[in-house]
């Protein structure tokens, strides 16, 4: 059975890479990420390309795009918008936030305060906004990328678990090859490449291929798999805290889009392996002694596949 899957991701990430070089895994995982239905959490330090990443993504679909710049004096409303009472009608008009875009570039989101954070929680889980009592349905696409720099914490908050938890995934950028950055540099002579490239792709396509998202099958052993998987995480004497049923849900949505976007119209116990780290890893808490000891949760979630039973087809 043959989907479109892979031709429409090799127009995307093509595109995507006239303005990010040599990124074309991580590129994938975000577009995955995106048929999903997910939010992407990108952890790396600055000048790797992250905000270039999210804004070559929402012109290659032809998106409305948003960059918020978070910081300590940000406000709720700053984010979501706010009631204005129009003197001309005596009534309140609500105005739109910049939250109301289909890809929302959160940046340094852990400069703002828990109280910020916490207003993206129902934006990112049901897709709407309410205030005072009204909610505002937010875009069909709606595709949060943040950022957060993992060596500077003088002035941050650290994320608080149940909105890390509300990231499908999270990627690293890292620093680009030598010949990979020399070839950054003949694409920038005539100026940036995001003012170059255009759409390949249209919102309408995304959502369509969302829905067909629903005829890529995993089989039971699989998803016994994947289940035991997380489950280990719960049971790990090196983590205070495990994996949610959240995470399930989300391992389980974004290994059938990895699966599509490779071409196959079922999930593979590969699949589930190779997207095990991004998924569970940001959401774990690792035991303070085992922490003390140099034990990362990475590392957990690697020993965990070593030890969980893989099914034999």
């Amino acid at each position: 059975m043959a989907h479109p899957f892979s031709s429409v991701a090799a127009k995307v990430l093509d595109n995507v890479e006239k303005v990010i070089l040599g990124k074309r895994e991580t590129a994938k995982l975000m577009f995955a990420t995106l048929l999903a239905g997910g939010h992407v959490l990108l952890d790396d330090v600055p000048g790797t390309g992250k905000t270039m990443m999210a804004r070559a993504f929402a012109a290659s679909i032809r998106c409305s795009f948003r960059r918020i710049q978070f910081t300590p004096d940000l406000l709720p409303s700053d984010i979501l918008g706010v009631n204005i009472f129009n003197q001309r009608t005596s009534e309140f008009e609500f105005k739109p936030g910049p939250i109301f875009a289909s890809i929302v570039l959160a940046d340094e989101i852990n400069r703002a305060s828990p109280k910020v954070q916490s207003s993206l929680l129902e934006c990112m889980e049901e897709g709407q906004v309410t205030v005072d009592g009204v909610v505002h349905k937010l875009p069909d696409i709606f595709f949060v990328v943040a950022t957060e720099n993992p060596v500077e914490r003088e002035g941050t908050y650290p994320l608080p678990e149940s909105q890390r938890d509300r990231f499908m995934i999270r990627l690293r950028m890292g620093y680009p090859s030598p010949s990979e950055e020399r070839g950054m540099m003949d694409m920038h002579i005539s100026g940036h490449p995001i003012r170059r490239i255009g759409a390949v792709e249209s919102p309408e396509n995304i959502v369509r291929l969302r829905g067909e998202l629903a005829s890529i099958a995993m089989d039971d052993t699989v998803k016994r798999y994947l289940v035991d998987l997380v489950n280990a995480t719960r049971h790990s004497k090196d983590l205070a805290l495990g994996a949610s049923p959240r995470a399930t849900l989300g391992l389980f949505k974004l290994s059938r889009a990895w699966a599509a976007l490779s071409g196959r119209d079922y999930v593979l116990p590969d699949d589930v392996k190779q997207l095990a780290v991004p998924v569970l890893a940001h959401r774990l808490l690792v035991d303070p002694v085992a922490q003390m000891n140099g034990l990362t949760a990475e590392a957990v979630v690697e020993d965990l596949l070593e030890k969980v039973p893989v099914p034999i087809p």
